[in-house]
């Protein structure tokens, strides 16, 4: 954004005469943070509310009309230390690049660094034990400061500024006693350096960098979403509409524009920008992205249609009943926005843990420093076991017992085609008792084909490709795929609602509806043997045929089903697809439990029902109506052919036709499981083991670097056993 732009395009004027606006913020990075913020916003005069979404880095802020100008609350972050600007995604999506790129740099310097600080140390370590000549040893000290100072000032920068964050507003953080452990362990390097002193603890402060480092790149790298939400659903928000006048002349406004009784005009190939009435016209609608069917519905004059909707043939002509935030496009995306805030505990639990965790650490090592000053201990003896403490504390093996682990199962999944997008999905992918499948494009293949092929003469389907190759209609697409995407015809004609007809051979070739065929017989024939499927109709003269468009099944859905099961799961339908079509692939699946026509609200309140009864849900789903769903469930995942705004809802993303990454992603999350508990049990022992003694005085900061990295490596070395291939279910086998 640049600098003097007028924020106030940006704000939301809502009812009540409160105003309100949503920042994108740089630098948030830890519940600390979040609580800093909003605590800081609350002192602001004016502000109502302040809303931090960690998992997104966004700020929302309400405030009254009149109060304050939306820019003195970017100047409010601002103070606070964080850098604040309206939501843009491509912006957005630039920062959050950069700041990877900033982490990574900082990561080399300090990894180089520890690699030649650490020679030096060697050469201490070994002369102090064989007599090493003072003159060298300082010689060895003061070279490890030019390279530990220099590094540990910009290497530590994420830590320092975090901490310098919570402090100005008046917080504490995890980054507080670890800028504390740093700084006061190179004034005292510094001065035992100046004093002639053996131990200096250059090596373990810069160590100690380095693999924080590591635990804070991990952890951003696993927690970004790839995708912004609000961006993908405003790609599905039409700008503008085309207004119709009294005396029939039309002008394109914009969506703000338009009121509730206003007569607005669809054309032919356009999105649909408002819910509201036909009032003329025919046509046939594209709803995929509303209810997840993608076999296009008939409407007419008296119909209700939907913003997002996709206008595929005929002209309509529609009376507004709702435009911008009242339309179901709009409550899919406030659904979603209260399912993305409904795991705020995660947020909470570590918002908590970060208000306890630094002032225990502070007061014991405070405590340790005047207890043996008590005793009688030298102040600079004293401090130095303070530092022990400090260090020896250093969440290092905390921070990384989860990230690790998400790395190395991050990377099972991906070679088993699955893409991780949500840090802690791992987690409550291992809680999961219940998978929640949509129907249509998830059980289904996205495309759907026809399922009396092998019934067709081979004539026949070269003849009607060559009529569908000539339509965009989706029924007319699976003909003309079928058929090897023939040439289309020439002079084909296309009658609205009804079909395409082309003279051929002098004979008049139609392909479209039943009615529009003539091909009742047939179409009954058709309709018994295949009960779910959609038919379209094809004539050349005397001879006719009716094609089955169905949706299949991906190949490996009966045993994936299987295959859960086995897991101990329970496997749930939620389709928005008719019951027609949905039952019949309930039963060959043999799953008892589903239900048809599930309207986004509905889905999510069978989710809440499930979740009220105990049950842990995954949800699998494609579609825009399955996105708060989704967003809702315990956990989520998404195929790759699924919408923007799908696969952006979802914790997980697959690649492929085939479901078996379901079963395959439960199985690595449940290892996953067990591996972090085991990691956070012994960060846990490690520290009931490592502050007595430091304390007690039996360790140095040297130690108490090396203890605080050989902590890390052991949780590393155990993360790395979540690469290995999990036990597959007996019955997995053989299904």
């Amino acid at each position: 954004m640049a600098d003097g732009q007028d924020l106030s395009i940006f704000v939301r004027h809502g009812s009540g005469g409160v105003a309100g606006m949503e920042l994108a913020v740089d630098g948030m990075r830890c519940a600390g943070c979040m609580h800093a913020i909003e605590r800081g916003l609350a002192r602001e005069t004016g502000i109502l509310n302040a809303r931090v979404n960690l998992a997104l880095k966004r700020v929302t802020v309400e405030w009254r009309e009149g109060a304050l100008r939306p820019e003195a609350i970017v100047a409010s972050l601002a103070a606070l230390g964080f850098k604040a600007y309206p939501f843009l995604p491509a912006q957005e999506r630039e920062a959050a690049q950069q700041e990877d790129k900033q982490l990574l740099r900082y990561l080399g310097v300090a990894g180089f660094a520890s690699m030649n600080i650490m020679l030096l140390s060697v050469s201490v370590w070994s002369g102090n034990a064989n007599d090493i000549n003072p003159v060298t040893r300082d010689f060895f000290h003061w070279v490890s400061a030019l390279i530990a100072l220099p590094t540990a000032a910009y290497a530590g920068r994420p830590f320092f500024e975090s901490a310098l964050r919570a402090l100005r507003a008046g917080a504490v953080n995890m980054d507080v006693p670890i800028m504390l452990g740093i700084v006061l362990a190179l004034g005292m390097s510094v001065v035992v350096t100046l004093n002639h002193g053996e131990h200096a603890y250059f090596d373990g402060v810069v160590m100690l960098i380095f693999f924080l480092l590591i635990g804070r790149y991990l952890d951003q790298l696993m927690r970004r979403r790839t995708r912004d939400l609000a961006g993908n659903l405003a790609a599905l928000k039409a700008e503008t509409a085309t207004r119709l006048g009294a005396d029939g002349t039309s002008v394109v406004v914009p969506i703000a524009a338009i009121a509730a009784g206003d007569l607005v005009l669809v054309r032919p190939g356009e999105r649909v920008s408002v819910d509201g009435l036909v009032e003329s016209g025919s046509s046939e609608i594209d709803q995929s992205l509303v209810t997840g069917e993608t076999a296009p519905a008939s409407v007419s004059a008296g119909e209700r249609v939907h913003a997002g909707t996709l206008n595929l043939s005929g002209a309509l002509t529609i009376r507004v009943e709702a435009a911008g935030a009242g339309t179901l496009l709009s409550e899919i995306d406030r659904l979603m926005a209260q399912a993305v805030e409904s795991r705020s505990r995660y947020v909470r639990l570590s918002d908590r843990a970060a208000r306890l965790y630094a002032p225990v650490v502070h007061a014991t090592a405070l405590a340790t420093f005047l207890g043996w000053m008590l005793f009688g201990l030298a102040w600079h003896q004293a401090l130095i076991i303070a530092i022990t403490v400090l260090i020896i504390t250093c969440p290092c093996a905390l921070g990384l017992a989860i990230p690790a682990v998400q790395v190395v199962s991050a990377a099972a999944l991906f070679r088993r085609k699955v893409m991780l997008k949500q840090g802690d999905a791992l987690e409550r992918l291992a809680e999961v008792d219940t998978v929640v499948f949509d129907k249509t494009g998830t059980l289904t293949l996205p495309e759907p084909g026809l399922s009396n092929l092998a019934a067709i003469a081979p004539e026949v389907l070269a003849a009607a490709g060559g009529l569908a190759a000539a339509s965009r209609h989706p029924l007319a697409r699976p003909i003309a795929m079928a058929a090897g995407e023939p040439r289309p015809l020439d002079t084909v004609r296309e009658h609205h609602g009804l079909g395409l007809s082309a003279m051929v051979d002098d004979v008049e070739m139609r392909l479209g509806s039943v009615a529009f065929c003539g091909a009742e017989a047939e179409a009954a024939a058709a309709s018994a043997a295949y009960p779910a499927a959609s038919l379209i109709a094809w004539r050349h003269g005397a001879r006719c045929a009716v094609f089955a468009v169905d949706q299949h099944l991906r190949p490996d859905a009966a045993a994936s089903i299987r295959d859960l099961r086995a897991l101990g799961l329970d496997v749930v339908i939620l389709s928005g697809d008719r019951l027609e079509a949905v039952a019949p692939l309930a039963v060959a699946l043999g799953i008892a439990e589903f239900k048809a026509g599930q309207r986004p609200n509905e889905k999510i309140a069978e989710l809440e029902r499930l979740a009220a009864a105990g049950r842990r849900t995954l949800m699998v789903g494609d579609g825009l109506n399955d996105a708060p769903a989704l967003a809702k469930a315990h956990a989520s995942m998404s195929p790759i052919s699924a919408t923007q705004l799908a696969q952006a809802s979802a914790d997980i993303v697959f690649l492929g036709e085939e479901l078996a990454p379901v079963a395959a992603s439960l199985r690595i999350a449940r290892k996953a499981r067990r591996l972090m508990v085991q990691n956070l049990w012994f960060a846990v022992l490690y520290n009931a083991v490592a502050v007595p003694i430091a304390i007690a005085g039996f360790a140095t900061p040297l130690v108490a670097a090396v203890a605080m990295s050989g902590s890390s490596l052991v949780v590393t070395l155990n993360a790395l056993r979540g690469g290995r291939q999990p036990a597959t279910p007996a019955r997995e086998v053989s299904a």
